[in-house]
């Protein structure tokens, strides 16, 4: 059986805990959380531009709310493609709790963004997709939902995946900041936040939602849908939020809340901790190369050997190419 913990019942999670919750009252269940040491350490290994910096952030807030929603030993894995400065975004959530994340961009085309102050989340993505995979594991087939990516914010995103794959009334939130430690000598450090709530009622009739515009039920003579008002409440609740609540530690994900919805009454579940741990290793990394034919290997060769660095953690490892030379021949 779960167990159930009422507010007060123990201390602040803390930093890099997700923690669940469930709205008995709004039919709601959701999950928040805050990252503090984590993520420093993450975004700081790779001493990204500061625009990178948040808006990977931001990534890595939202796969670690829809990752740690898995009942089973795999991994979610969040990824953009597109035409912006930064191209691409990728993040996972293995259900231990093991994260990593990486971006890439253009310095050129992120220098000439930064001068015009084209810096939003939005303008820095540009046009393109996002998709949302879900690796089951060896042995299991892969699921994966994709969403375009058209100007709007990862928040809007995320709502817009929920609402057209799953059908489920889903609000995000999600914020960053760089924040400066004078007990640090003024060194700075990065925090986020984020909370996530869906609207899971027992009768599926109270979970329809108007038609995103554009879409085919829109009609002149179609029945206008209005918003349960248990939904309704949940989202003015959530209009209440400020960016900085989210991941201030002197409010905690608990405090927030119970400053949302004290009044309803909610209960939290034991939180689970998540951690900057990235799954490469030796061993892969040679698997792959062992796939390589010998021309392959003789171009991968610099000083006489092979360099492989880790795109996420970036630790670098040392090959010997006489360990896969050959291996057209077998």
């Amino acid at each position: 059986m779960t167990e159930r913990l009422k507010l007060g019942d123990f201390g602040h999670a803390g930093d890099d805990v997700i923690v669940p919750f469930q709205v008995e009252a709004l039919d709601v269940r959701g999950r928040a959380v805050q990252l503090g040491p984590m993520l420093d350490t993450m975004l700081g290994r790779h001493d990204y531009p500061e625009p990178v910096a948040r808006l990977l952030a931001e990534c890595v807030v939202l796969t670690a709310l829809l990752g740690s929603s898995l009942k089973f030993d795999g991994k979610l894995i969040l990824q953009t493609q597109s035409d912006g400065p930064v191209d691409m975004l990728v993040a996972d959530f293995a259900a231990r709790g093991a994260m990593r994340a990486y971006a890439r961009f253009d310095e050129d085309r992120l220098a000439r963004a930064q001068e015009e102050g084209r810096i939003s989340p939005e303008q820095l993505l540009g046009t393109g997709v996002l998709a949302m995979t879900i690796d089951q594991g060896a042995h299991m087939q892969r699921y994966q939902g994709v969403v375009q990516l058209d100007g709007t914010s990862l928040e809007e995103v995320a709502r817009t995946y929920f609402r057209q794959s799953e059908q489920i009334p889903t609000e995000v939130r999600l914020s960053v900041a760089r924040q400066v430690l004078p007990e640090a000598g003024g060194r700075s450090s990065w925090r986020a936040g984020g909370m996530l709530a869906q609207f899971l009622p027992e009768a599926p009739d109270r979970m329809r939602l108007p038609d995103l515009p554009g879409g085919d039920g829109e009609s002149e003579a179609a029945e206008p849908v209005h918003l349960d008002d248990a939904w309704a409440e949940l989202l003015a609740l959530f209009s209440t939020i400020e960016p900085d609540e989210l991941f201030d530690p002197t409010i905690g994900t608990e405090r927030l809340l119970y400053r949302l919805f004290h009044e309803r009454g909610v209960v939290v579940f034991p939180g689970q901790v998540v951690a900057d741990d990235c799954s490469c290793s030796r061993e892969k990394i040679s698997a792959i190369l062992d796939g390589f034919s010998d021309d392959e290997i003789a171009e991968s060769v610099e000083d006489g050997e092979i360099r492989v660095n880790c795109e996420f953690c970036s630790k670098e490892y040392r090959f010997d190419p006489a360990e896969f030379t050959g291996a057209d021949g077998e």
